[in-house]
């Protein structure tokens, strides 16, 4: 009869260790990874390579730098709008990282050109 009920148990223990698992109480992760934008991707709001919003980006969208040039904000020696040229002026880049926290509550990634 003991040897029954042992094995009973044992069964029992297998059973339930099948049915549960044996890698503990782990919770199924429930975020979904954040997308990343890849380099050359123009398809989000924001222009990875150069720093601002990909609809305010002339280097991207070319049939904005009369516009810029007419208003007289351009940058001749690094051809980018003056508002938008990070080397002459690095706190340019602060405004339009603001912009970009305020939307996704984030810094934005650095312009990589």
């Amino acid at each position: 009869m003991r040897l029954i009920y042992g094995m009973s148990f044992a069964v029992a223990a297998l059973l339930f260790v099948g049915v549960t698992g044996c890698g503990g109480n782990e919770a199924p992760a429930t975020e979904e990874p954040v997308a990343e934008v890849s380099m050359g991707d123009h398809s989000g709001w924001w222009c990875v390579e150069h720093g601002v919003p990909e609809e305010e980006c002339p280097l991207c969208d070319t049939s904005l730098v009369g516009d810029f040039k007419e208003k007289g904000d351009w940058c001749d020696e690094h051809n980018r709008p003056d508002s938008q040229c990070f080397t002459c002026n690095p706190d340019n880049f602060t405004q339009f990282a603001a912009r970009y926290e305020a939307k996704f509550g984030e810094q934005p990634p650095q312009p990589t050109e």
